[in-house]
């Protein structure tokens, strides 16, 4: 067992598992940067071990179709072309949803699966269960090895009351542990958390509340794959008398796939185009959008802005942040808030009242698990380092022993063979930029540089010199940007042009005319000296020097 990405960490998580020749893959999912990833668009996991065994990978398996499980697909393939994918319905749809728009829906090889029909991968026999979360077609998987049977647990929760009225499934757990279980592997979001996770139709209620009282227009956002939401949004405001209209091109394209899959229906007339909106009264409308996490480019942040062509925010409007922050999102969702405030909108945010429940088992919930398939061998996935570690503590309290639990992150490896399991060789593992259309061409010393920039400026010193001679023939001309406020820069400009015409004369006395690459360490050590003596402060210097 080798993750490549979700643990020690939320997000782009990936697990490859390997027997002999063969690799089967556990879903392939992406982050979004935090806020010290200046200018990145997404994070990937590192695949360069799957890249290095190409051909033993003998397929890839979606849990579900969030994009922190399914949203690195699009750059995966560009490596593993002809990998086939594994997935339900629902997921496989809305796979094919997000690859359309990387021109690779129609290249991709997928195998629908159902859950509780085996299905081959490879030589690895593999089943899949339903599982409540908080999009529906979500499943745990069972991979059978030459050593016993691992199960992935995938994002789940015991919801017995939910929106689509699939609950996980019990009755196949059962079985599952009735021919024993070797490895479980579980998500641990929320394994900090006592008790039990909400059921989503307590959302229903809370968005009734809601809508009882909003005197005019309801603006609600949520995750764009978060269908089962959508779909109560969307339910609670016909039984008030609202008509929907649904906005955001992610969230459209979903809904879309999950209307035409039979995922979603809705009642005939509840739903509105955007163009419409000016033609309902206040009272008479809802809308749904994208923008949650307070992404900048998003239609939320937009209409936060005044930015929006069809809704603009307004006075008598109640804005409703139907989802938590994504940990390192918090200030942009705030600022979000903000602004909606600013044009007079009523925002309901807060954790307390804002109609949301978390998709993931709670600590009973992770228990009760553990008490059904009572494994062998444990290994917490997808969470932070901490949650890993409570979650290792509650298999321990139930029975697996200590030595058999095992806390690993993104790189590690779990050995298992006729002599029991323990840790294996580290493999290559981490993190790839993708920024515009780059991926993994940003590098670490990338990152430094504008971490850099972004925090101490730039000072770039530019002058022409004589081929022959070295003599200076103009410059060194000086140009700032985010270092100190122009009117106080002329002072240390002068003085450091005149310490860097001393340097170049110390740097070419005798026969030899010192070489170019020597001329620049020289100005950026001097001019770097300086400046971090007269400011305390250390902007990217950056010498070029032309040679006529």
């Amino acid at each position: 067992m080798i993750p490549l990405g979700g643990v020690g960490e939320i997000g782009k998580n990936m697990l490859a598992i390997e027997q002999g020749d063969d690799i089967v893959v556990v879903d392939a999912g992406l982050m979004f940067p935090d806020e010290e990833m200046l200018g990145i668009d997404l994070v990937i996991p590192d695949i360069s071990y799957l890249r290095q065994n190409k051909a033993k990978v003998r397929g890839i398996i979606l849990t579900h179709a969030h994009e922190d499980h399914m949203g690195a697909l699009p750059y995966v393939l560009r490596d593993l072309p002809d990998v086939p994918i594994y997935g339900t319905k629902l997921t496989l749809g809305l796979m094919r949803t997000k690859l359309r728009e990387h021109k690779l829906a129609d290249k991709v090889n997928a195998n629908e699966i159902t859950p509780g029909t085996p299905f081959q991968v490879g030589p690895f026999e593999c089943d899949s269960y339903y599982v409540c979360h908080s999009i529906p077609d979500a499943v745990g998987l069972t991979i059978e090895t030459r050593y016993g049977t691992i199960v992935h647990s995938g994002d789940w929760k015991f919801d017995h009351t939910p929106v689509d009225g699939k609950q996980t499934d019990f009755a196949r757990l059962s079985e599952i542990a009735a021919h024993g279980v070797l490895l479980l592997l579980s998500d641990s979001t929320r394994a900090e958390v006592a008790g039990y996770t909400q059921s989503e139709r307590h959302v229903g209620d809370l968005l009734d509340t809601i809508m009882s009282r909003a005197p005019g227009r309801v603006i609600t956002t949520t995750f764009a794959s978060n269908i089962s939401r959508i779909k109560q949004i969307v339910d609670v405001a016909a039984a008030w008398g609202r008509r929907t209209a649904i906005i955001g091109r992610s969230m459209e394209n979903y809904t879309r796939t999950a209307r035409e899959l039979g995922y979603l229906v809705f009642p005939e007339g509840t739903l509105i185009h955007p163009k419409e909106i000016d033609k309902l009264p206040d009272h008479e409308l809802c809308i749904i959008t994208t923008g949650s996490q307070g992404e900048p480019t998003s239609a939320l942040s937009r209409m936060a802005l005044g930015d929006h062509r069809h809704v603009a925010v307004k006075e008598g409007d109640t804005v409703v942040m139907s989802a938590t922050p994504i940990p390192g999102n918090e200030e942009l969702v705030s600022r979000t808030v903000d602004n909606l405030f600013k044009l007079g909108a009523e925002v309901i945010y807060d954790a307390g009242v804002r109609p949301h429940v978390s998709g993931h088992a709670s600590q009973e919930e992770l228990k009760l698990l553990l008490n059904i398939l009572r494994p062998k061998y444990f290994i917490p996935v997808h969470g932070e380092y901490r949650m890993l570690v409570r979650h290792a503590r509650i298999a321990i309290d139930l029975g697996v022993a200590p030595g058999n639990a095992f806390v690993i992150t993104n790189g590690d490896s779990v050995e298992i063979d006729e002599r029991g399991a323990r840790l294996g060789e580290k493999v290559a593992s981490g993190v790839v930029y993708v920024d515009g259309l780059g991926v993994g061409d940003i590098s670490q010393s990338v990152m430094r540089d504008r971490w850099s920039i972004g925090s101490d400026g730039i000072f770039l010193v530019v002058l022409t010199i004589e081929r022959q001679t070295g003599k200076v023939l103009s410059g060194p001309d000086i140009v700032t940007k985010g270092f100190v406020p122009e009117e106080d820069a002329t002072d240390i400009v002068e003085r450091t042009k005149q310490r860097i015409l001393d340097g170049l004369g110390e740097a070419q006395t005798g026969e030899h005319l010192a070489e170019l690459a020597t001329l620049r360490d020289s100005i950026h050590n001097s001019v770097t000296a300086y400046l971090y003596e007269r400011t305390k402060r250390r902007p990217m210097v950056l010498p070029v020097i032309m040679q006529v």
